[in-house]
């Protein structure tokens, strides 16, 4: 007789209350909310290399992990009586259907622009109800007036700044076109520069550079924002470029018998400018 998904997800549902409960793992009983937090940043990380990597078997492990943080929340939530896994996924089934009305009603969208416009409308219906719910005296209250609530201060800053500028744009408080951009770009580096020759040192820890370089990271992200582009998994590549290109010199140095310690600045260049060429040839 086969195991059904259901019977394997309750299964972990109870591994997990036994892992939590007496006579469980001294380590999985000694963690909150507040520790769980950086395991959750990395294996959803893990789990976006897996799909950058195409590596299926790897991906079904990581979901796995990040799954596992679901659970570990929920179970939390079960013994101080503020939620279980019921209650979240109650909530996610009910969320699906609501912002699927044209799948489970009779409200017609063709298109993923319709969906998308559905889904926004529909977001906005469901704030709209939460604020009337919410004591007028609330911080929360006022903070969602704002075009811009919604938008979590906790996560990561690239995509916080790309939605922050989708969010602006929609009023049209956004630049016209790319040309305005990389104006805007050329300014901010202009400011950076000034006020790194203004500094008494470049060690760049002062409030002044870090709002400067900020600026010029935000335009980046609207940049890319604009080019339909996604700002983390851009900078990811690139980080796989300098990863692949950096260890092709390393080899190479290896290959001589040395380190790329030893090597002087002129040289790293000269081999930097021969890895691009690898790697060109290679495609």
């Amino acid at each position: 007789m086969s195991v059904t998904t259901g019977e394997r997800f309750e299964r972990a549902v109870s591994i997990m209350a036994r892992l939590r409960g007496p006579g469980g793992c001294p380590w999985d009983r000694e963690q909150t909310f507040d520790s769980i937090k950086p395991y959750t940043v990395e294996e959803t990380y893990e789990v976006l290399e897996a799909i950058e990597q195409r590596d299926w078997p790897e991906l079904a492990g990581e979901l796995g992990d990040l799954l596992l943080q679901v659970l570990f929340y929920s179970q939390l939530g079960r013994e101080q009586g503020s939620f279980s896994i019921d209650d979240v996924l109650d909530r996610l089934a009910d969320k699906l259907i609501a912002r699927h009305p044209h799948v489970f009603e009779d409200v017609r969208a063709d298109t993923s622009a319709e969906v998308l416009r559905n889904w926004e409308a529909i977001k906005l219906e469901e704030k709209k109800k939460q604020r009337a719910a919410r004591p007028l005296s609330s911080p929360q209250a006022a903070e969602e007036e704002s075009l811009l609530a919604g938008v979590s201060r906790a996560m990561p800053a690239l995509l916080e700044a790309h939605k922050l500028g989708a969010r602006a744009a929609r009023v049209g408080f956004d630049w016209p076109d790319t040309v305005g951009l990389f104006e805007k770009l050329q300014e901010e580096a202009a400011e950076l520069q000034a006020e790194l020759k203004g500094a008494p040192d470049s060690s760049g820890s002062r409030p002044e550079l870090e709002d400067e370089l900020g600026d010029l990271f935000f335009v980046l992200v609207n940049l890319a924002r604009r080019l339909d582009l996604d700002s983390e998994t851009s900078l990811r590549r690139s980080n796989r470029k300098f990863r692949r290109r950096f260890e092709w010199m390393e080899n190479e140095l290896r290959i001589e018998g040395r380190r790329i310690g030893e090597a002087s600045p002129p040289e790293l260049e000269a081999l930097w400018q021969r890895a691009k060429l690898a790697e060109r040839g290679a495609g």
